[in-house]
């Protein structure tokens, strides 16, 4: 690949930990996916590190992040940059040194590859070109905010980043309300409080987590209703650094009156679309969405006569 050091089968495959430098074993060729920390650089596993070190290669999503890594290791592997602007023109040739024998590690900017980063087409291709692929497990900020929460993870359902318009995620909450489970999110300190608000407009005061942070000096864990959140981020200034939200799930209850409903739908009709504001008093009720829309349809033209 132009730019990019070519494998090196007699290159030192060594990294130090504690002030001790170890020799990493031969890896068999393949694309091995391997976690990296999500702050903390104590957290990656000494399997990890010898991957990294016996690689004839590291695909890495921002090279300049991976190098401190590397770096504080003492790993001297060449690195490929592989990511969402160049995936579709280095793929080919990461797959085609592949099925040439070579042993690649895969990569993200922090966390465990494929969470929201371009690694899948690549794991696709190659599963379907029959080249190994294997796990080198560890840190993810997903789970990480899940155990520290308090909120149930016997069921949950990760959704990344919301739209950034206020309307589609609007939209896009509405349809993961009745989810019975918790949601995971993660979210731009700048949009943050945006988004929380259009949280507990949709899906009222159910309990959250705002998780900031994680494994770093300075990590943090605010609880409250979406509610409260929402209210209390709206008065403050950004908050810094990676964020993951956690809601809490749906609660079973019993169905609203009618005209409860129709309340919601009229409220919701003086800021939203139709289609909009059925959605989230769908979210809200747990009423079929179908009859809300309907039902809605009806408010609506009744308040334009």
């Amino acid at each position: 690949m132009p730019g990019d050091a070519p494998s090196d089968k007699t290159k030192a495959s060594a990294f130090t930990a504690f002030g001790l430098r170890a020799e990493a074993e031969p890896l068999r060729s393949g694309l091995h996916v391997v976690a990296t920390p999500i702050g903390n650089l104590g957290d990656i596993s000494f399997r990890a590190l010898a991957t990294l070190a016996a690689a004839d290669a590291i695909l890495a999503e921002d090279k300049r992040v991976t190098s401190h890594l590397l770096a504080h290791y003492g790993i001297a592997t060449p690195m490929v940059g592989y990511h969402e602007h160049n995936a579709a023109i280095i793929r080919p040739r990461i797959l085609a040194r592949l099925q040439n024998g070579d042993a690649l590690a895969l990569v993200s900017d922090a966390g465990t590859p494929l969470i929201s980063d371009p690694g899948f087409k690549l794991v696709a291709e190659a599963v379907a070109l029959g080249i190994e692929v294997i796990s080198v497990p560890g840190a993810s900020a997903v789970l990480a905010a899940l155990s520290i929460a308090g909120l149930p993870t016997d069921r949950f359902f990760f959704e990344g980043f919301l739209p950034p318009k206020s309307a589609a995620r609007k939209s896009r909450i509405a349809a993961l309300a009745p989810i019975p489970g918790t949601l995971v999110f993660f979210e731009s300190p700048r949009r943050v409080a945006e988004t929380l608000a259009d949280l507990a407009e949709v899906l009222g005061p159910r309990p959250a987590v705002i998780a900031r942070e994680l494994t770093k000096r300075f990590e943090t864990a605010r609880r409250g209703s979406l509610t409260d959140l929402a209210a209390a981020l709206a008065g403050e200034p950004d908050p810094k650094g990676e964020i993951v939200l956690i809601v809490g799930p749906p609660e079973e209850g019993v169905a609203p009156l009618a005209e409860d409903v129709d309340s919601l739908i009229r409220a919701s009709l003086g800021v939203l679309s139709v289609k909009d504001a059925a959605a989230v008093v769908s979210a809200k009720t747990g009423q079929p969405r179908r009859e809300v829309y309907a039902r809605a349809i009806e408010l609506a033209s009744e308040s334009r006569k």
